[in-house]
């Protein structure tokens, strides 16, 4: 497993990770997404998503609430270990939640993780997320998103910790070039 990379993209809603994750798959890299895990299992139980994304969150603290706080990053983990297995050296982890998370991936792959972060001007971030064609959230639904996935899921530590960071105040081109020249400085 000495060859295999994995980036791991963490930030707040509205950061842009989906932008870098988009940018990524489009290089041919396969990713694992952590909401995924939560969305499977909730169709799996039968458990509907509302629009106001209000079903997701409540499943998501729920489940970490009674199967652990290491539910999500467990499955995460084993699907990562499946790709690995199945011959990919290079592998995104799209939307690390916690602090937990964090410190469990690091642990099962010490040497192959890397965290980059993606901030953005919290005014910035929020106008943003208030245009979105889907998921879009007006400012006090924002900010009550934002504290609980920093009070109830630990979101800041991994943001905190991350080994890169980049800056998603202009354009996405400025992302994408920021991008590249983290995976040439990593060789990913």
């Amino acid at each position: 497993m000495n060859n295999v990379k994995i980036l791991a993209i963490v930030g707040m809603s509205g950061s842009g990770k989906s932008v870098v994750v988009d940018a990524l798959t489009e290089k041919g890299y396969p990713k694992v997404y952590f909401g995924g895990m939560i969305y499977k299992e909730m169709e799996k139980r039968g458990i509907k998503r509302t629009e106001d994304g209000e079903s997701e969150k409540k499943f998501r603290e729920e489940i970490r609430e009674k199967e652990g706080k290491d539910w999500v990053v467990n499955q995460v983990i084993a699907e990562t270990k499946d790709l690995i297995s199945a011959g990919q050296k290079r592998i995104i982890l799209d939307g690390v939640y916690s602090w937990t998370e964090y410190k469990i991936l690091k642990h099962e792959f010490p040497t192959n993780l890397t965290f980059v972060a993606i901030v953005v001007d919290k005014k910035l971030r929020y106008a943003r997320v208030a245009k979105r064609p889907d998921r879009a959230f007006d400012t006090q639904a924002i900010r009550e998103r934002d504290r609980s996935e920093i009070e109830n899921l630990e979101k800041g530590g991994p943001i905190a910790a991350a080994d890169h960071y980049i800056l998603n105040n202009g354009s996405i081109d400025e992302i994408k070039t920021r991008l590249d020249e983290i995976l040439k400085e990593i060789e990913f």
